[in-house]
């Protein structure tokens, strides 16, 4: 069995909430929930590329003294739907309160404007009932602490949300990045 060293892919996602403690999540092709964010390009601080995909996602503009800190971050393998390729990625979360607005997607990629059907504002109760697939994972026991204001000392490890990879041994980020 050849083994194919995966690709590595870090990613900058935000865990968006308005003044009434929705998260905005977005829906892809298989039926799974995600928060904005997306890759972060070479040499691309993290902030920076939270604040690029969020502008590119919601048509929302913040600086990256806005974002704050990582407040969680989780990692593991997954494979490209689109081209069958693994890859590892460490996902890191901000957490950004932000007024009612309304998410402009103009600035999609071609291939999200393929992914993504639907967006919407999740309450708390929403996520802790629903039985659609929510990542990340462990979001319901985060969301409380942020919303009361709590920013961790340090980002909160979530669980990986493809256990069907669990068997695969963590990668470090290649020199050169």
């Amino acid at each position: 069995m050849r083994v194919t060293q995966p690709t590595w892919r870090p990613s900058a996602r935000i865990l968006l909430a308005d003044p009434h403690d929705r998260l905005l999540l977005f829906r892809v092709a298989d039926g799974t929930w995600i928060t904005p964010g997306g890759g972060i390009d070479k040499g691309e601080p993290v902030e920076v590329a939270a604040t690029r995909e969020l502008r590119e996602e919601t048509g929302r503009h913040v600086t990256t003294a806005q974002l704050g800190p990582v407040v969680a971050l989780t990692e593991g393998h997954w494979e490209g739907q689109w081209n069958g390729r693994l890859y590892y990625s460490v996902e890191s979360y901000f957490f950004l309160r932000v007024p009612e607005f309304t998410v402009d997607t103009s600035g999609f990629t071609d291939y999200e404007r393929s992914d993504i059907s639907v967006h919407r504002w999740w309450s708390l109760t929403e996520l802790q009932d629903t039985t659609e697939r929510v990542v990340p994972w462990g979001l319901p026991g985060l969301l409380p602490r942020l919303y009361a204001g709590e920013v961790p000392a340090a980002p909160v490890r979530l669980p990986w949300h493809h256990p069907e990879f669990g068997h695969l041994e963590p990668v470090r980020p290649p020199s050169a990045l």
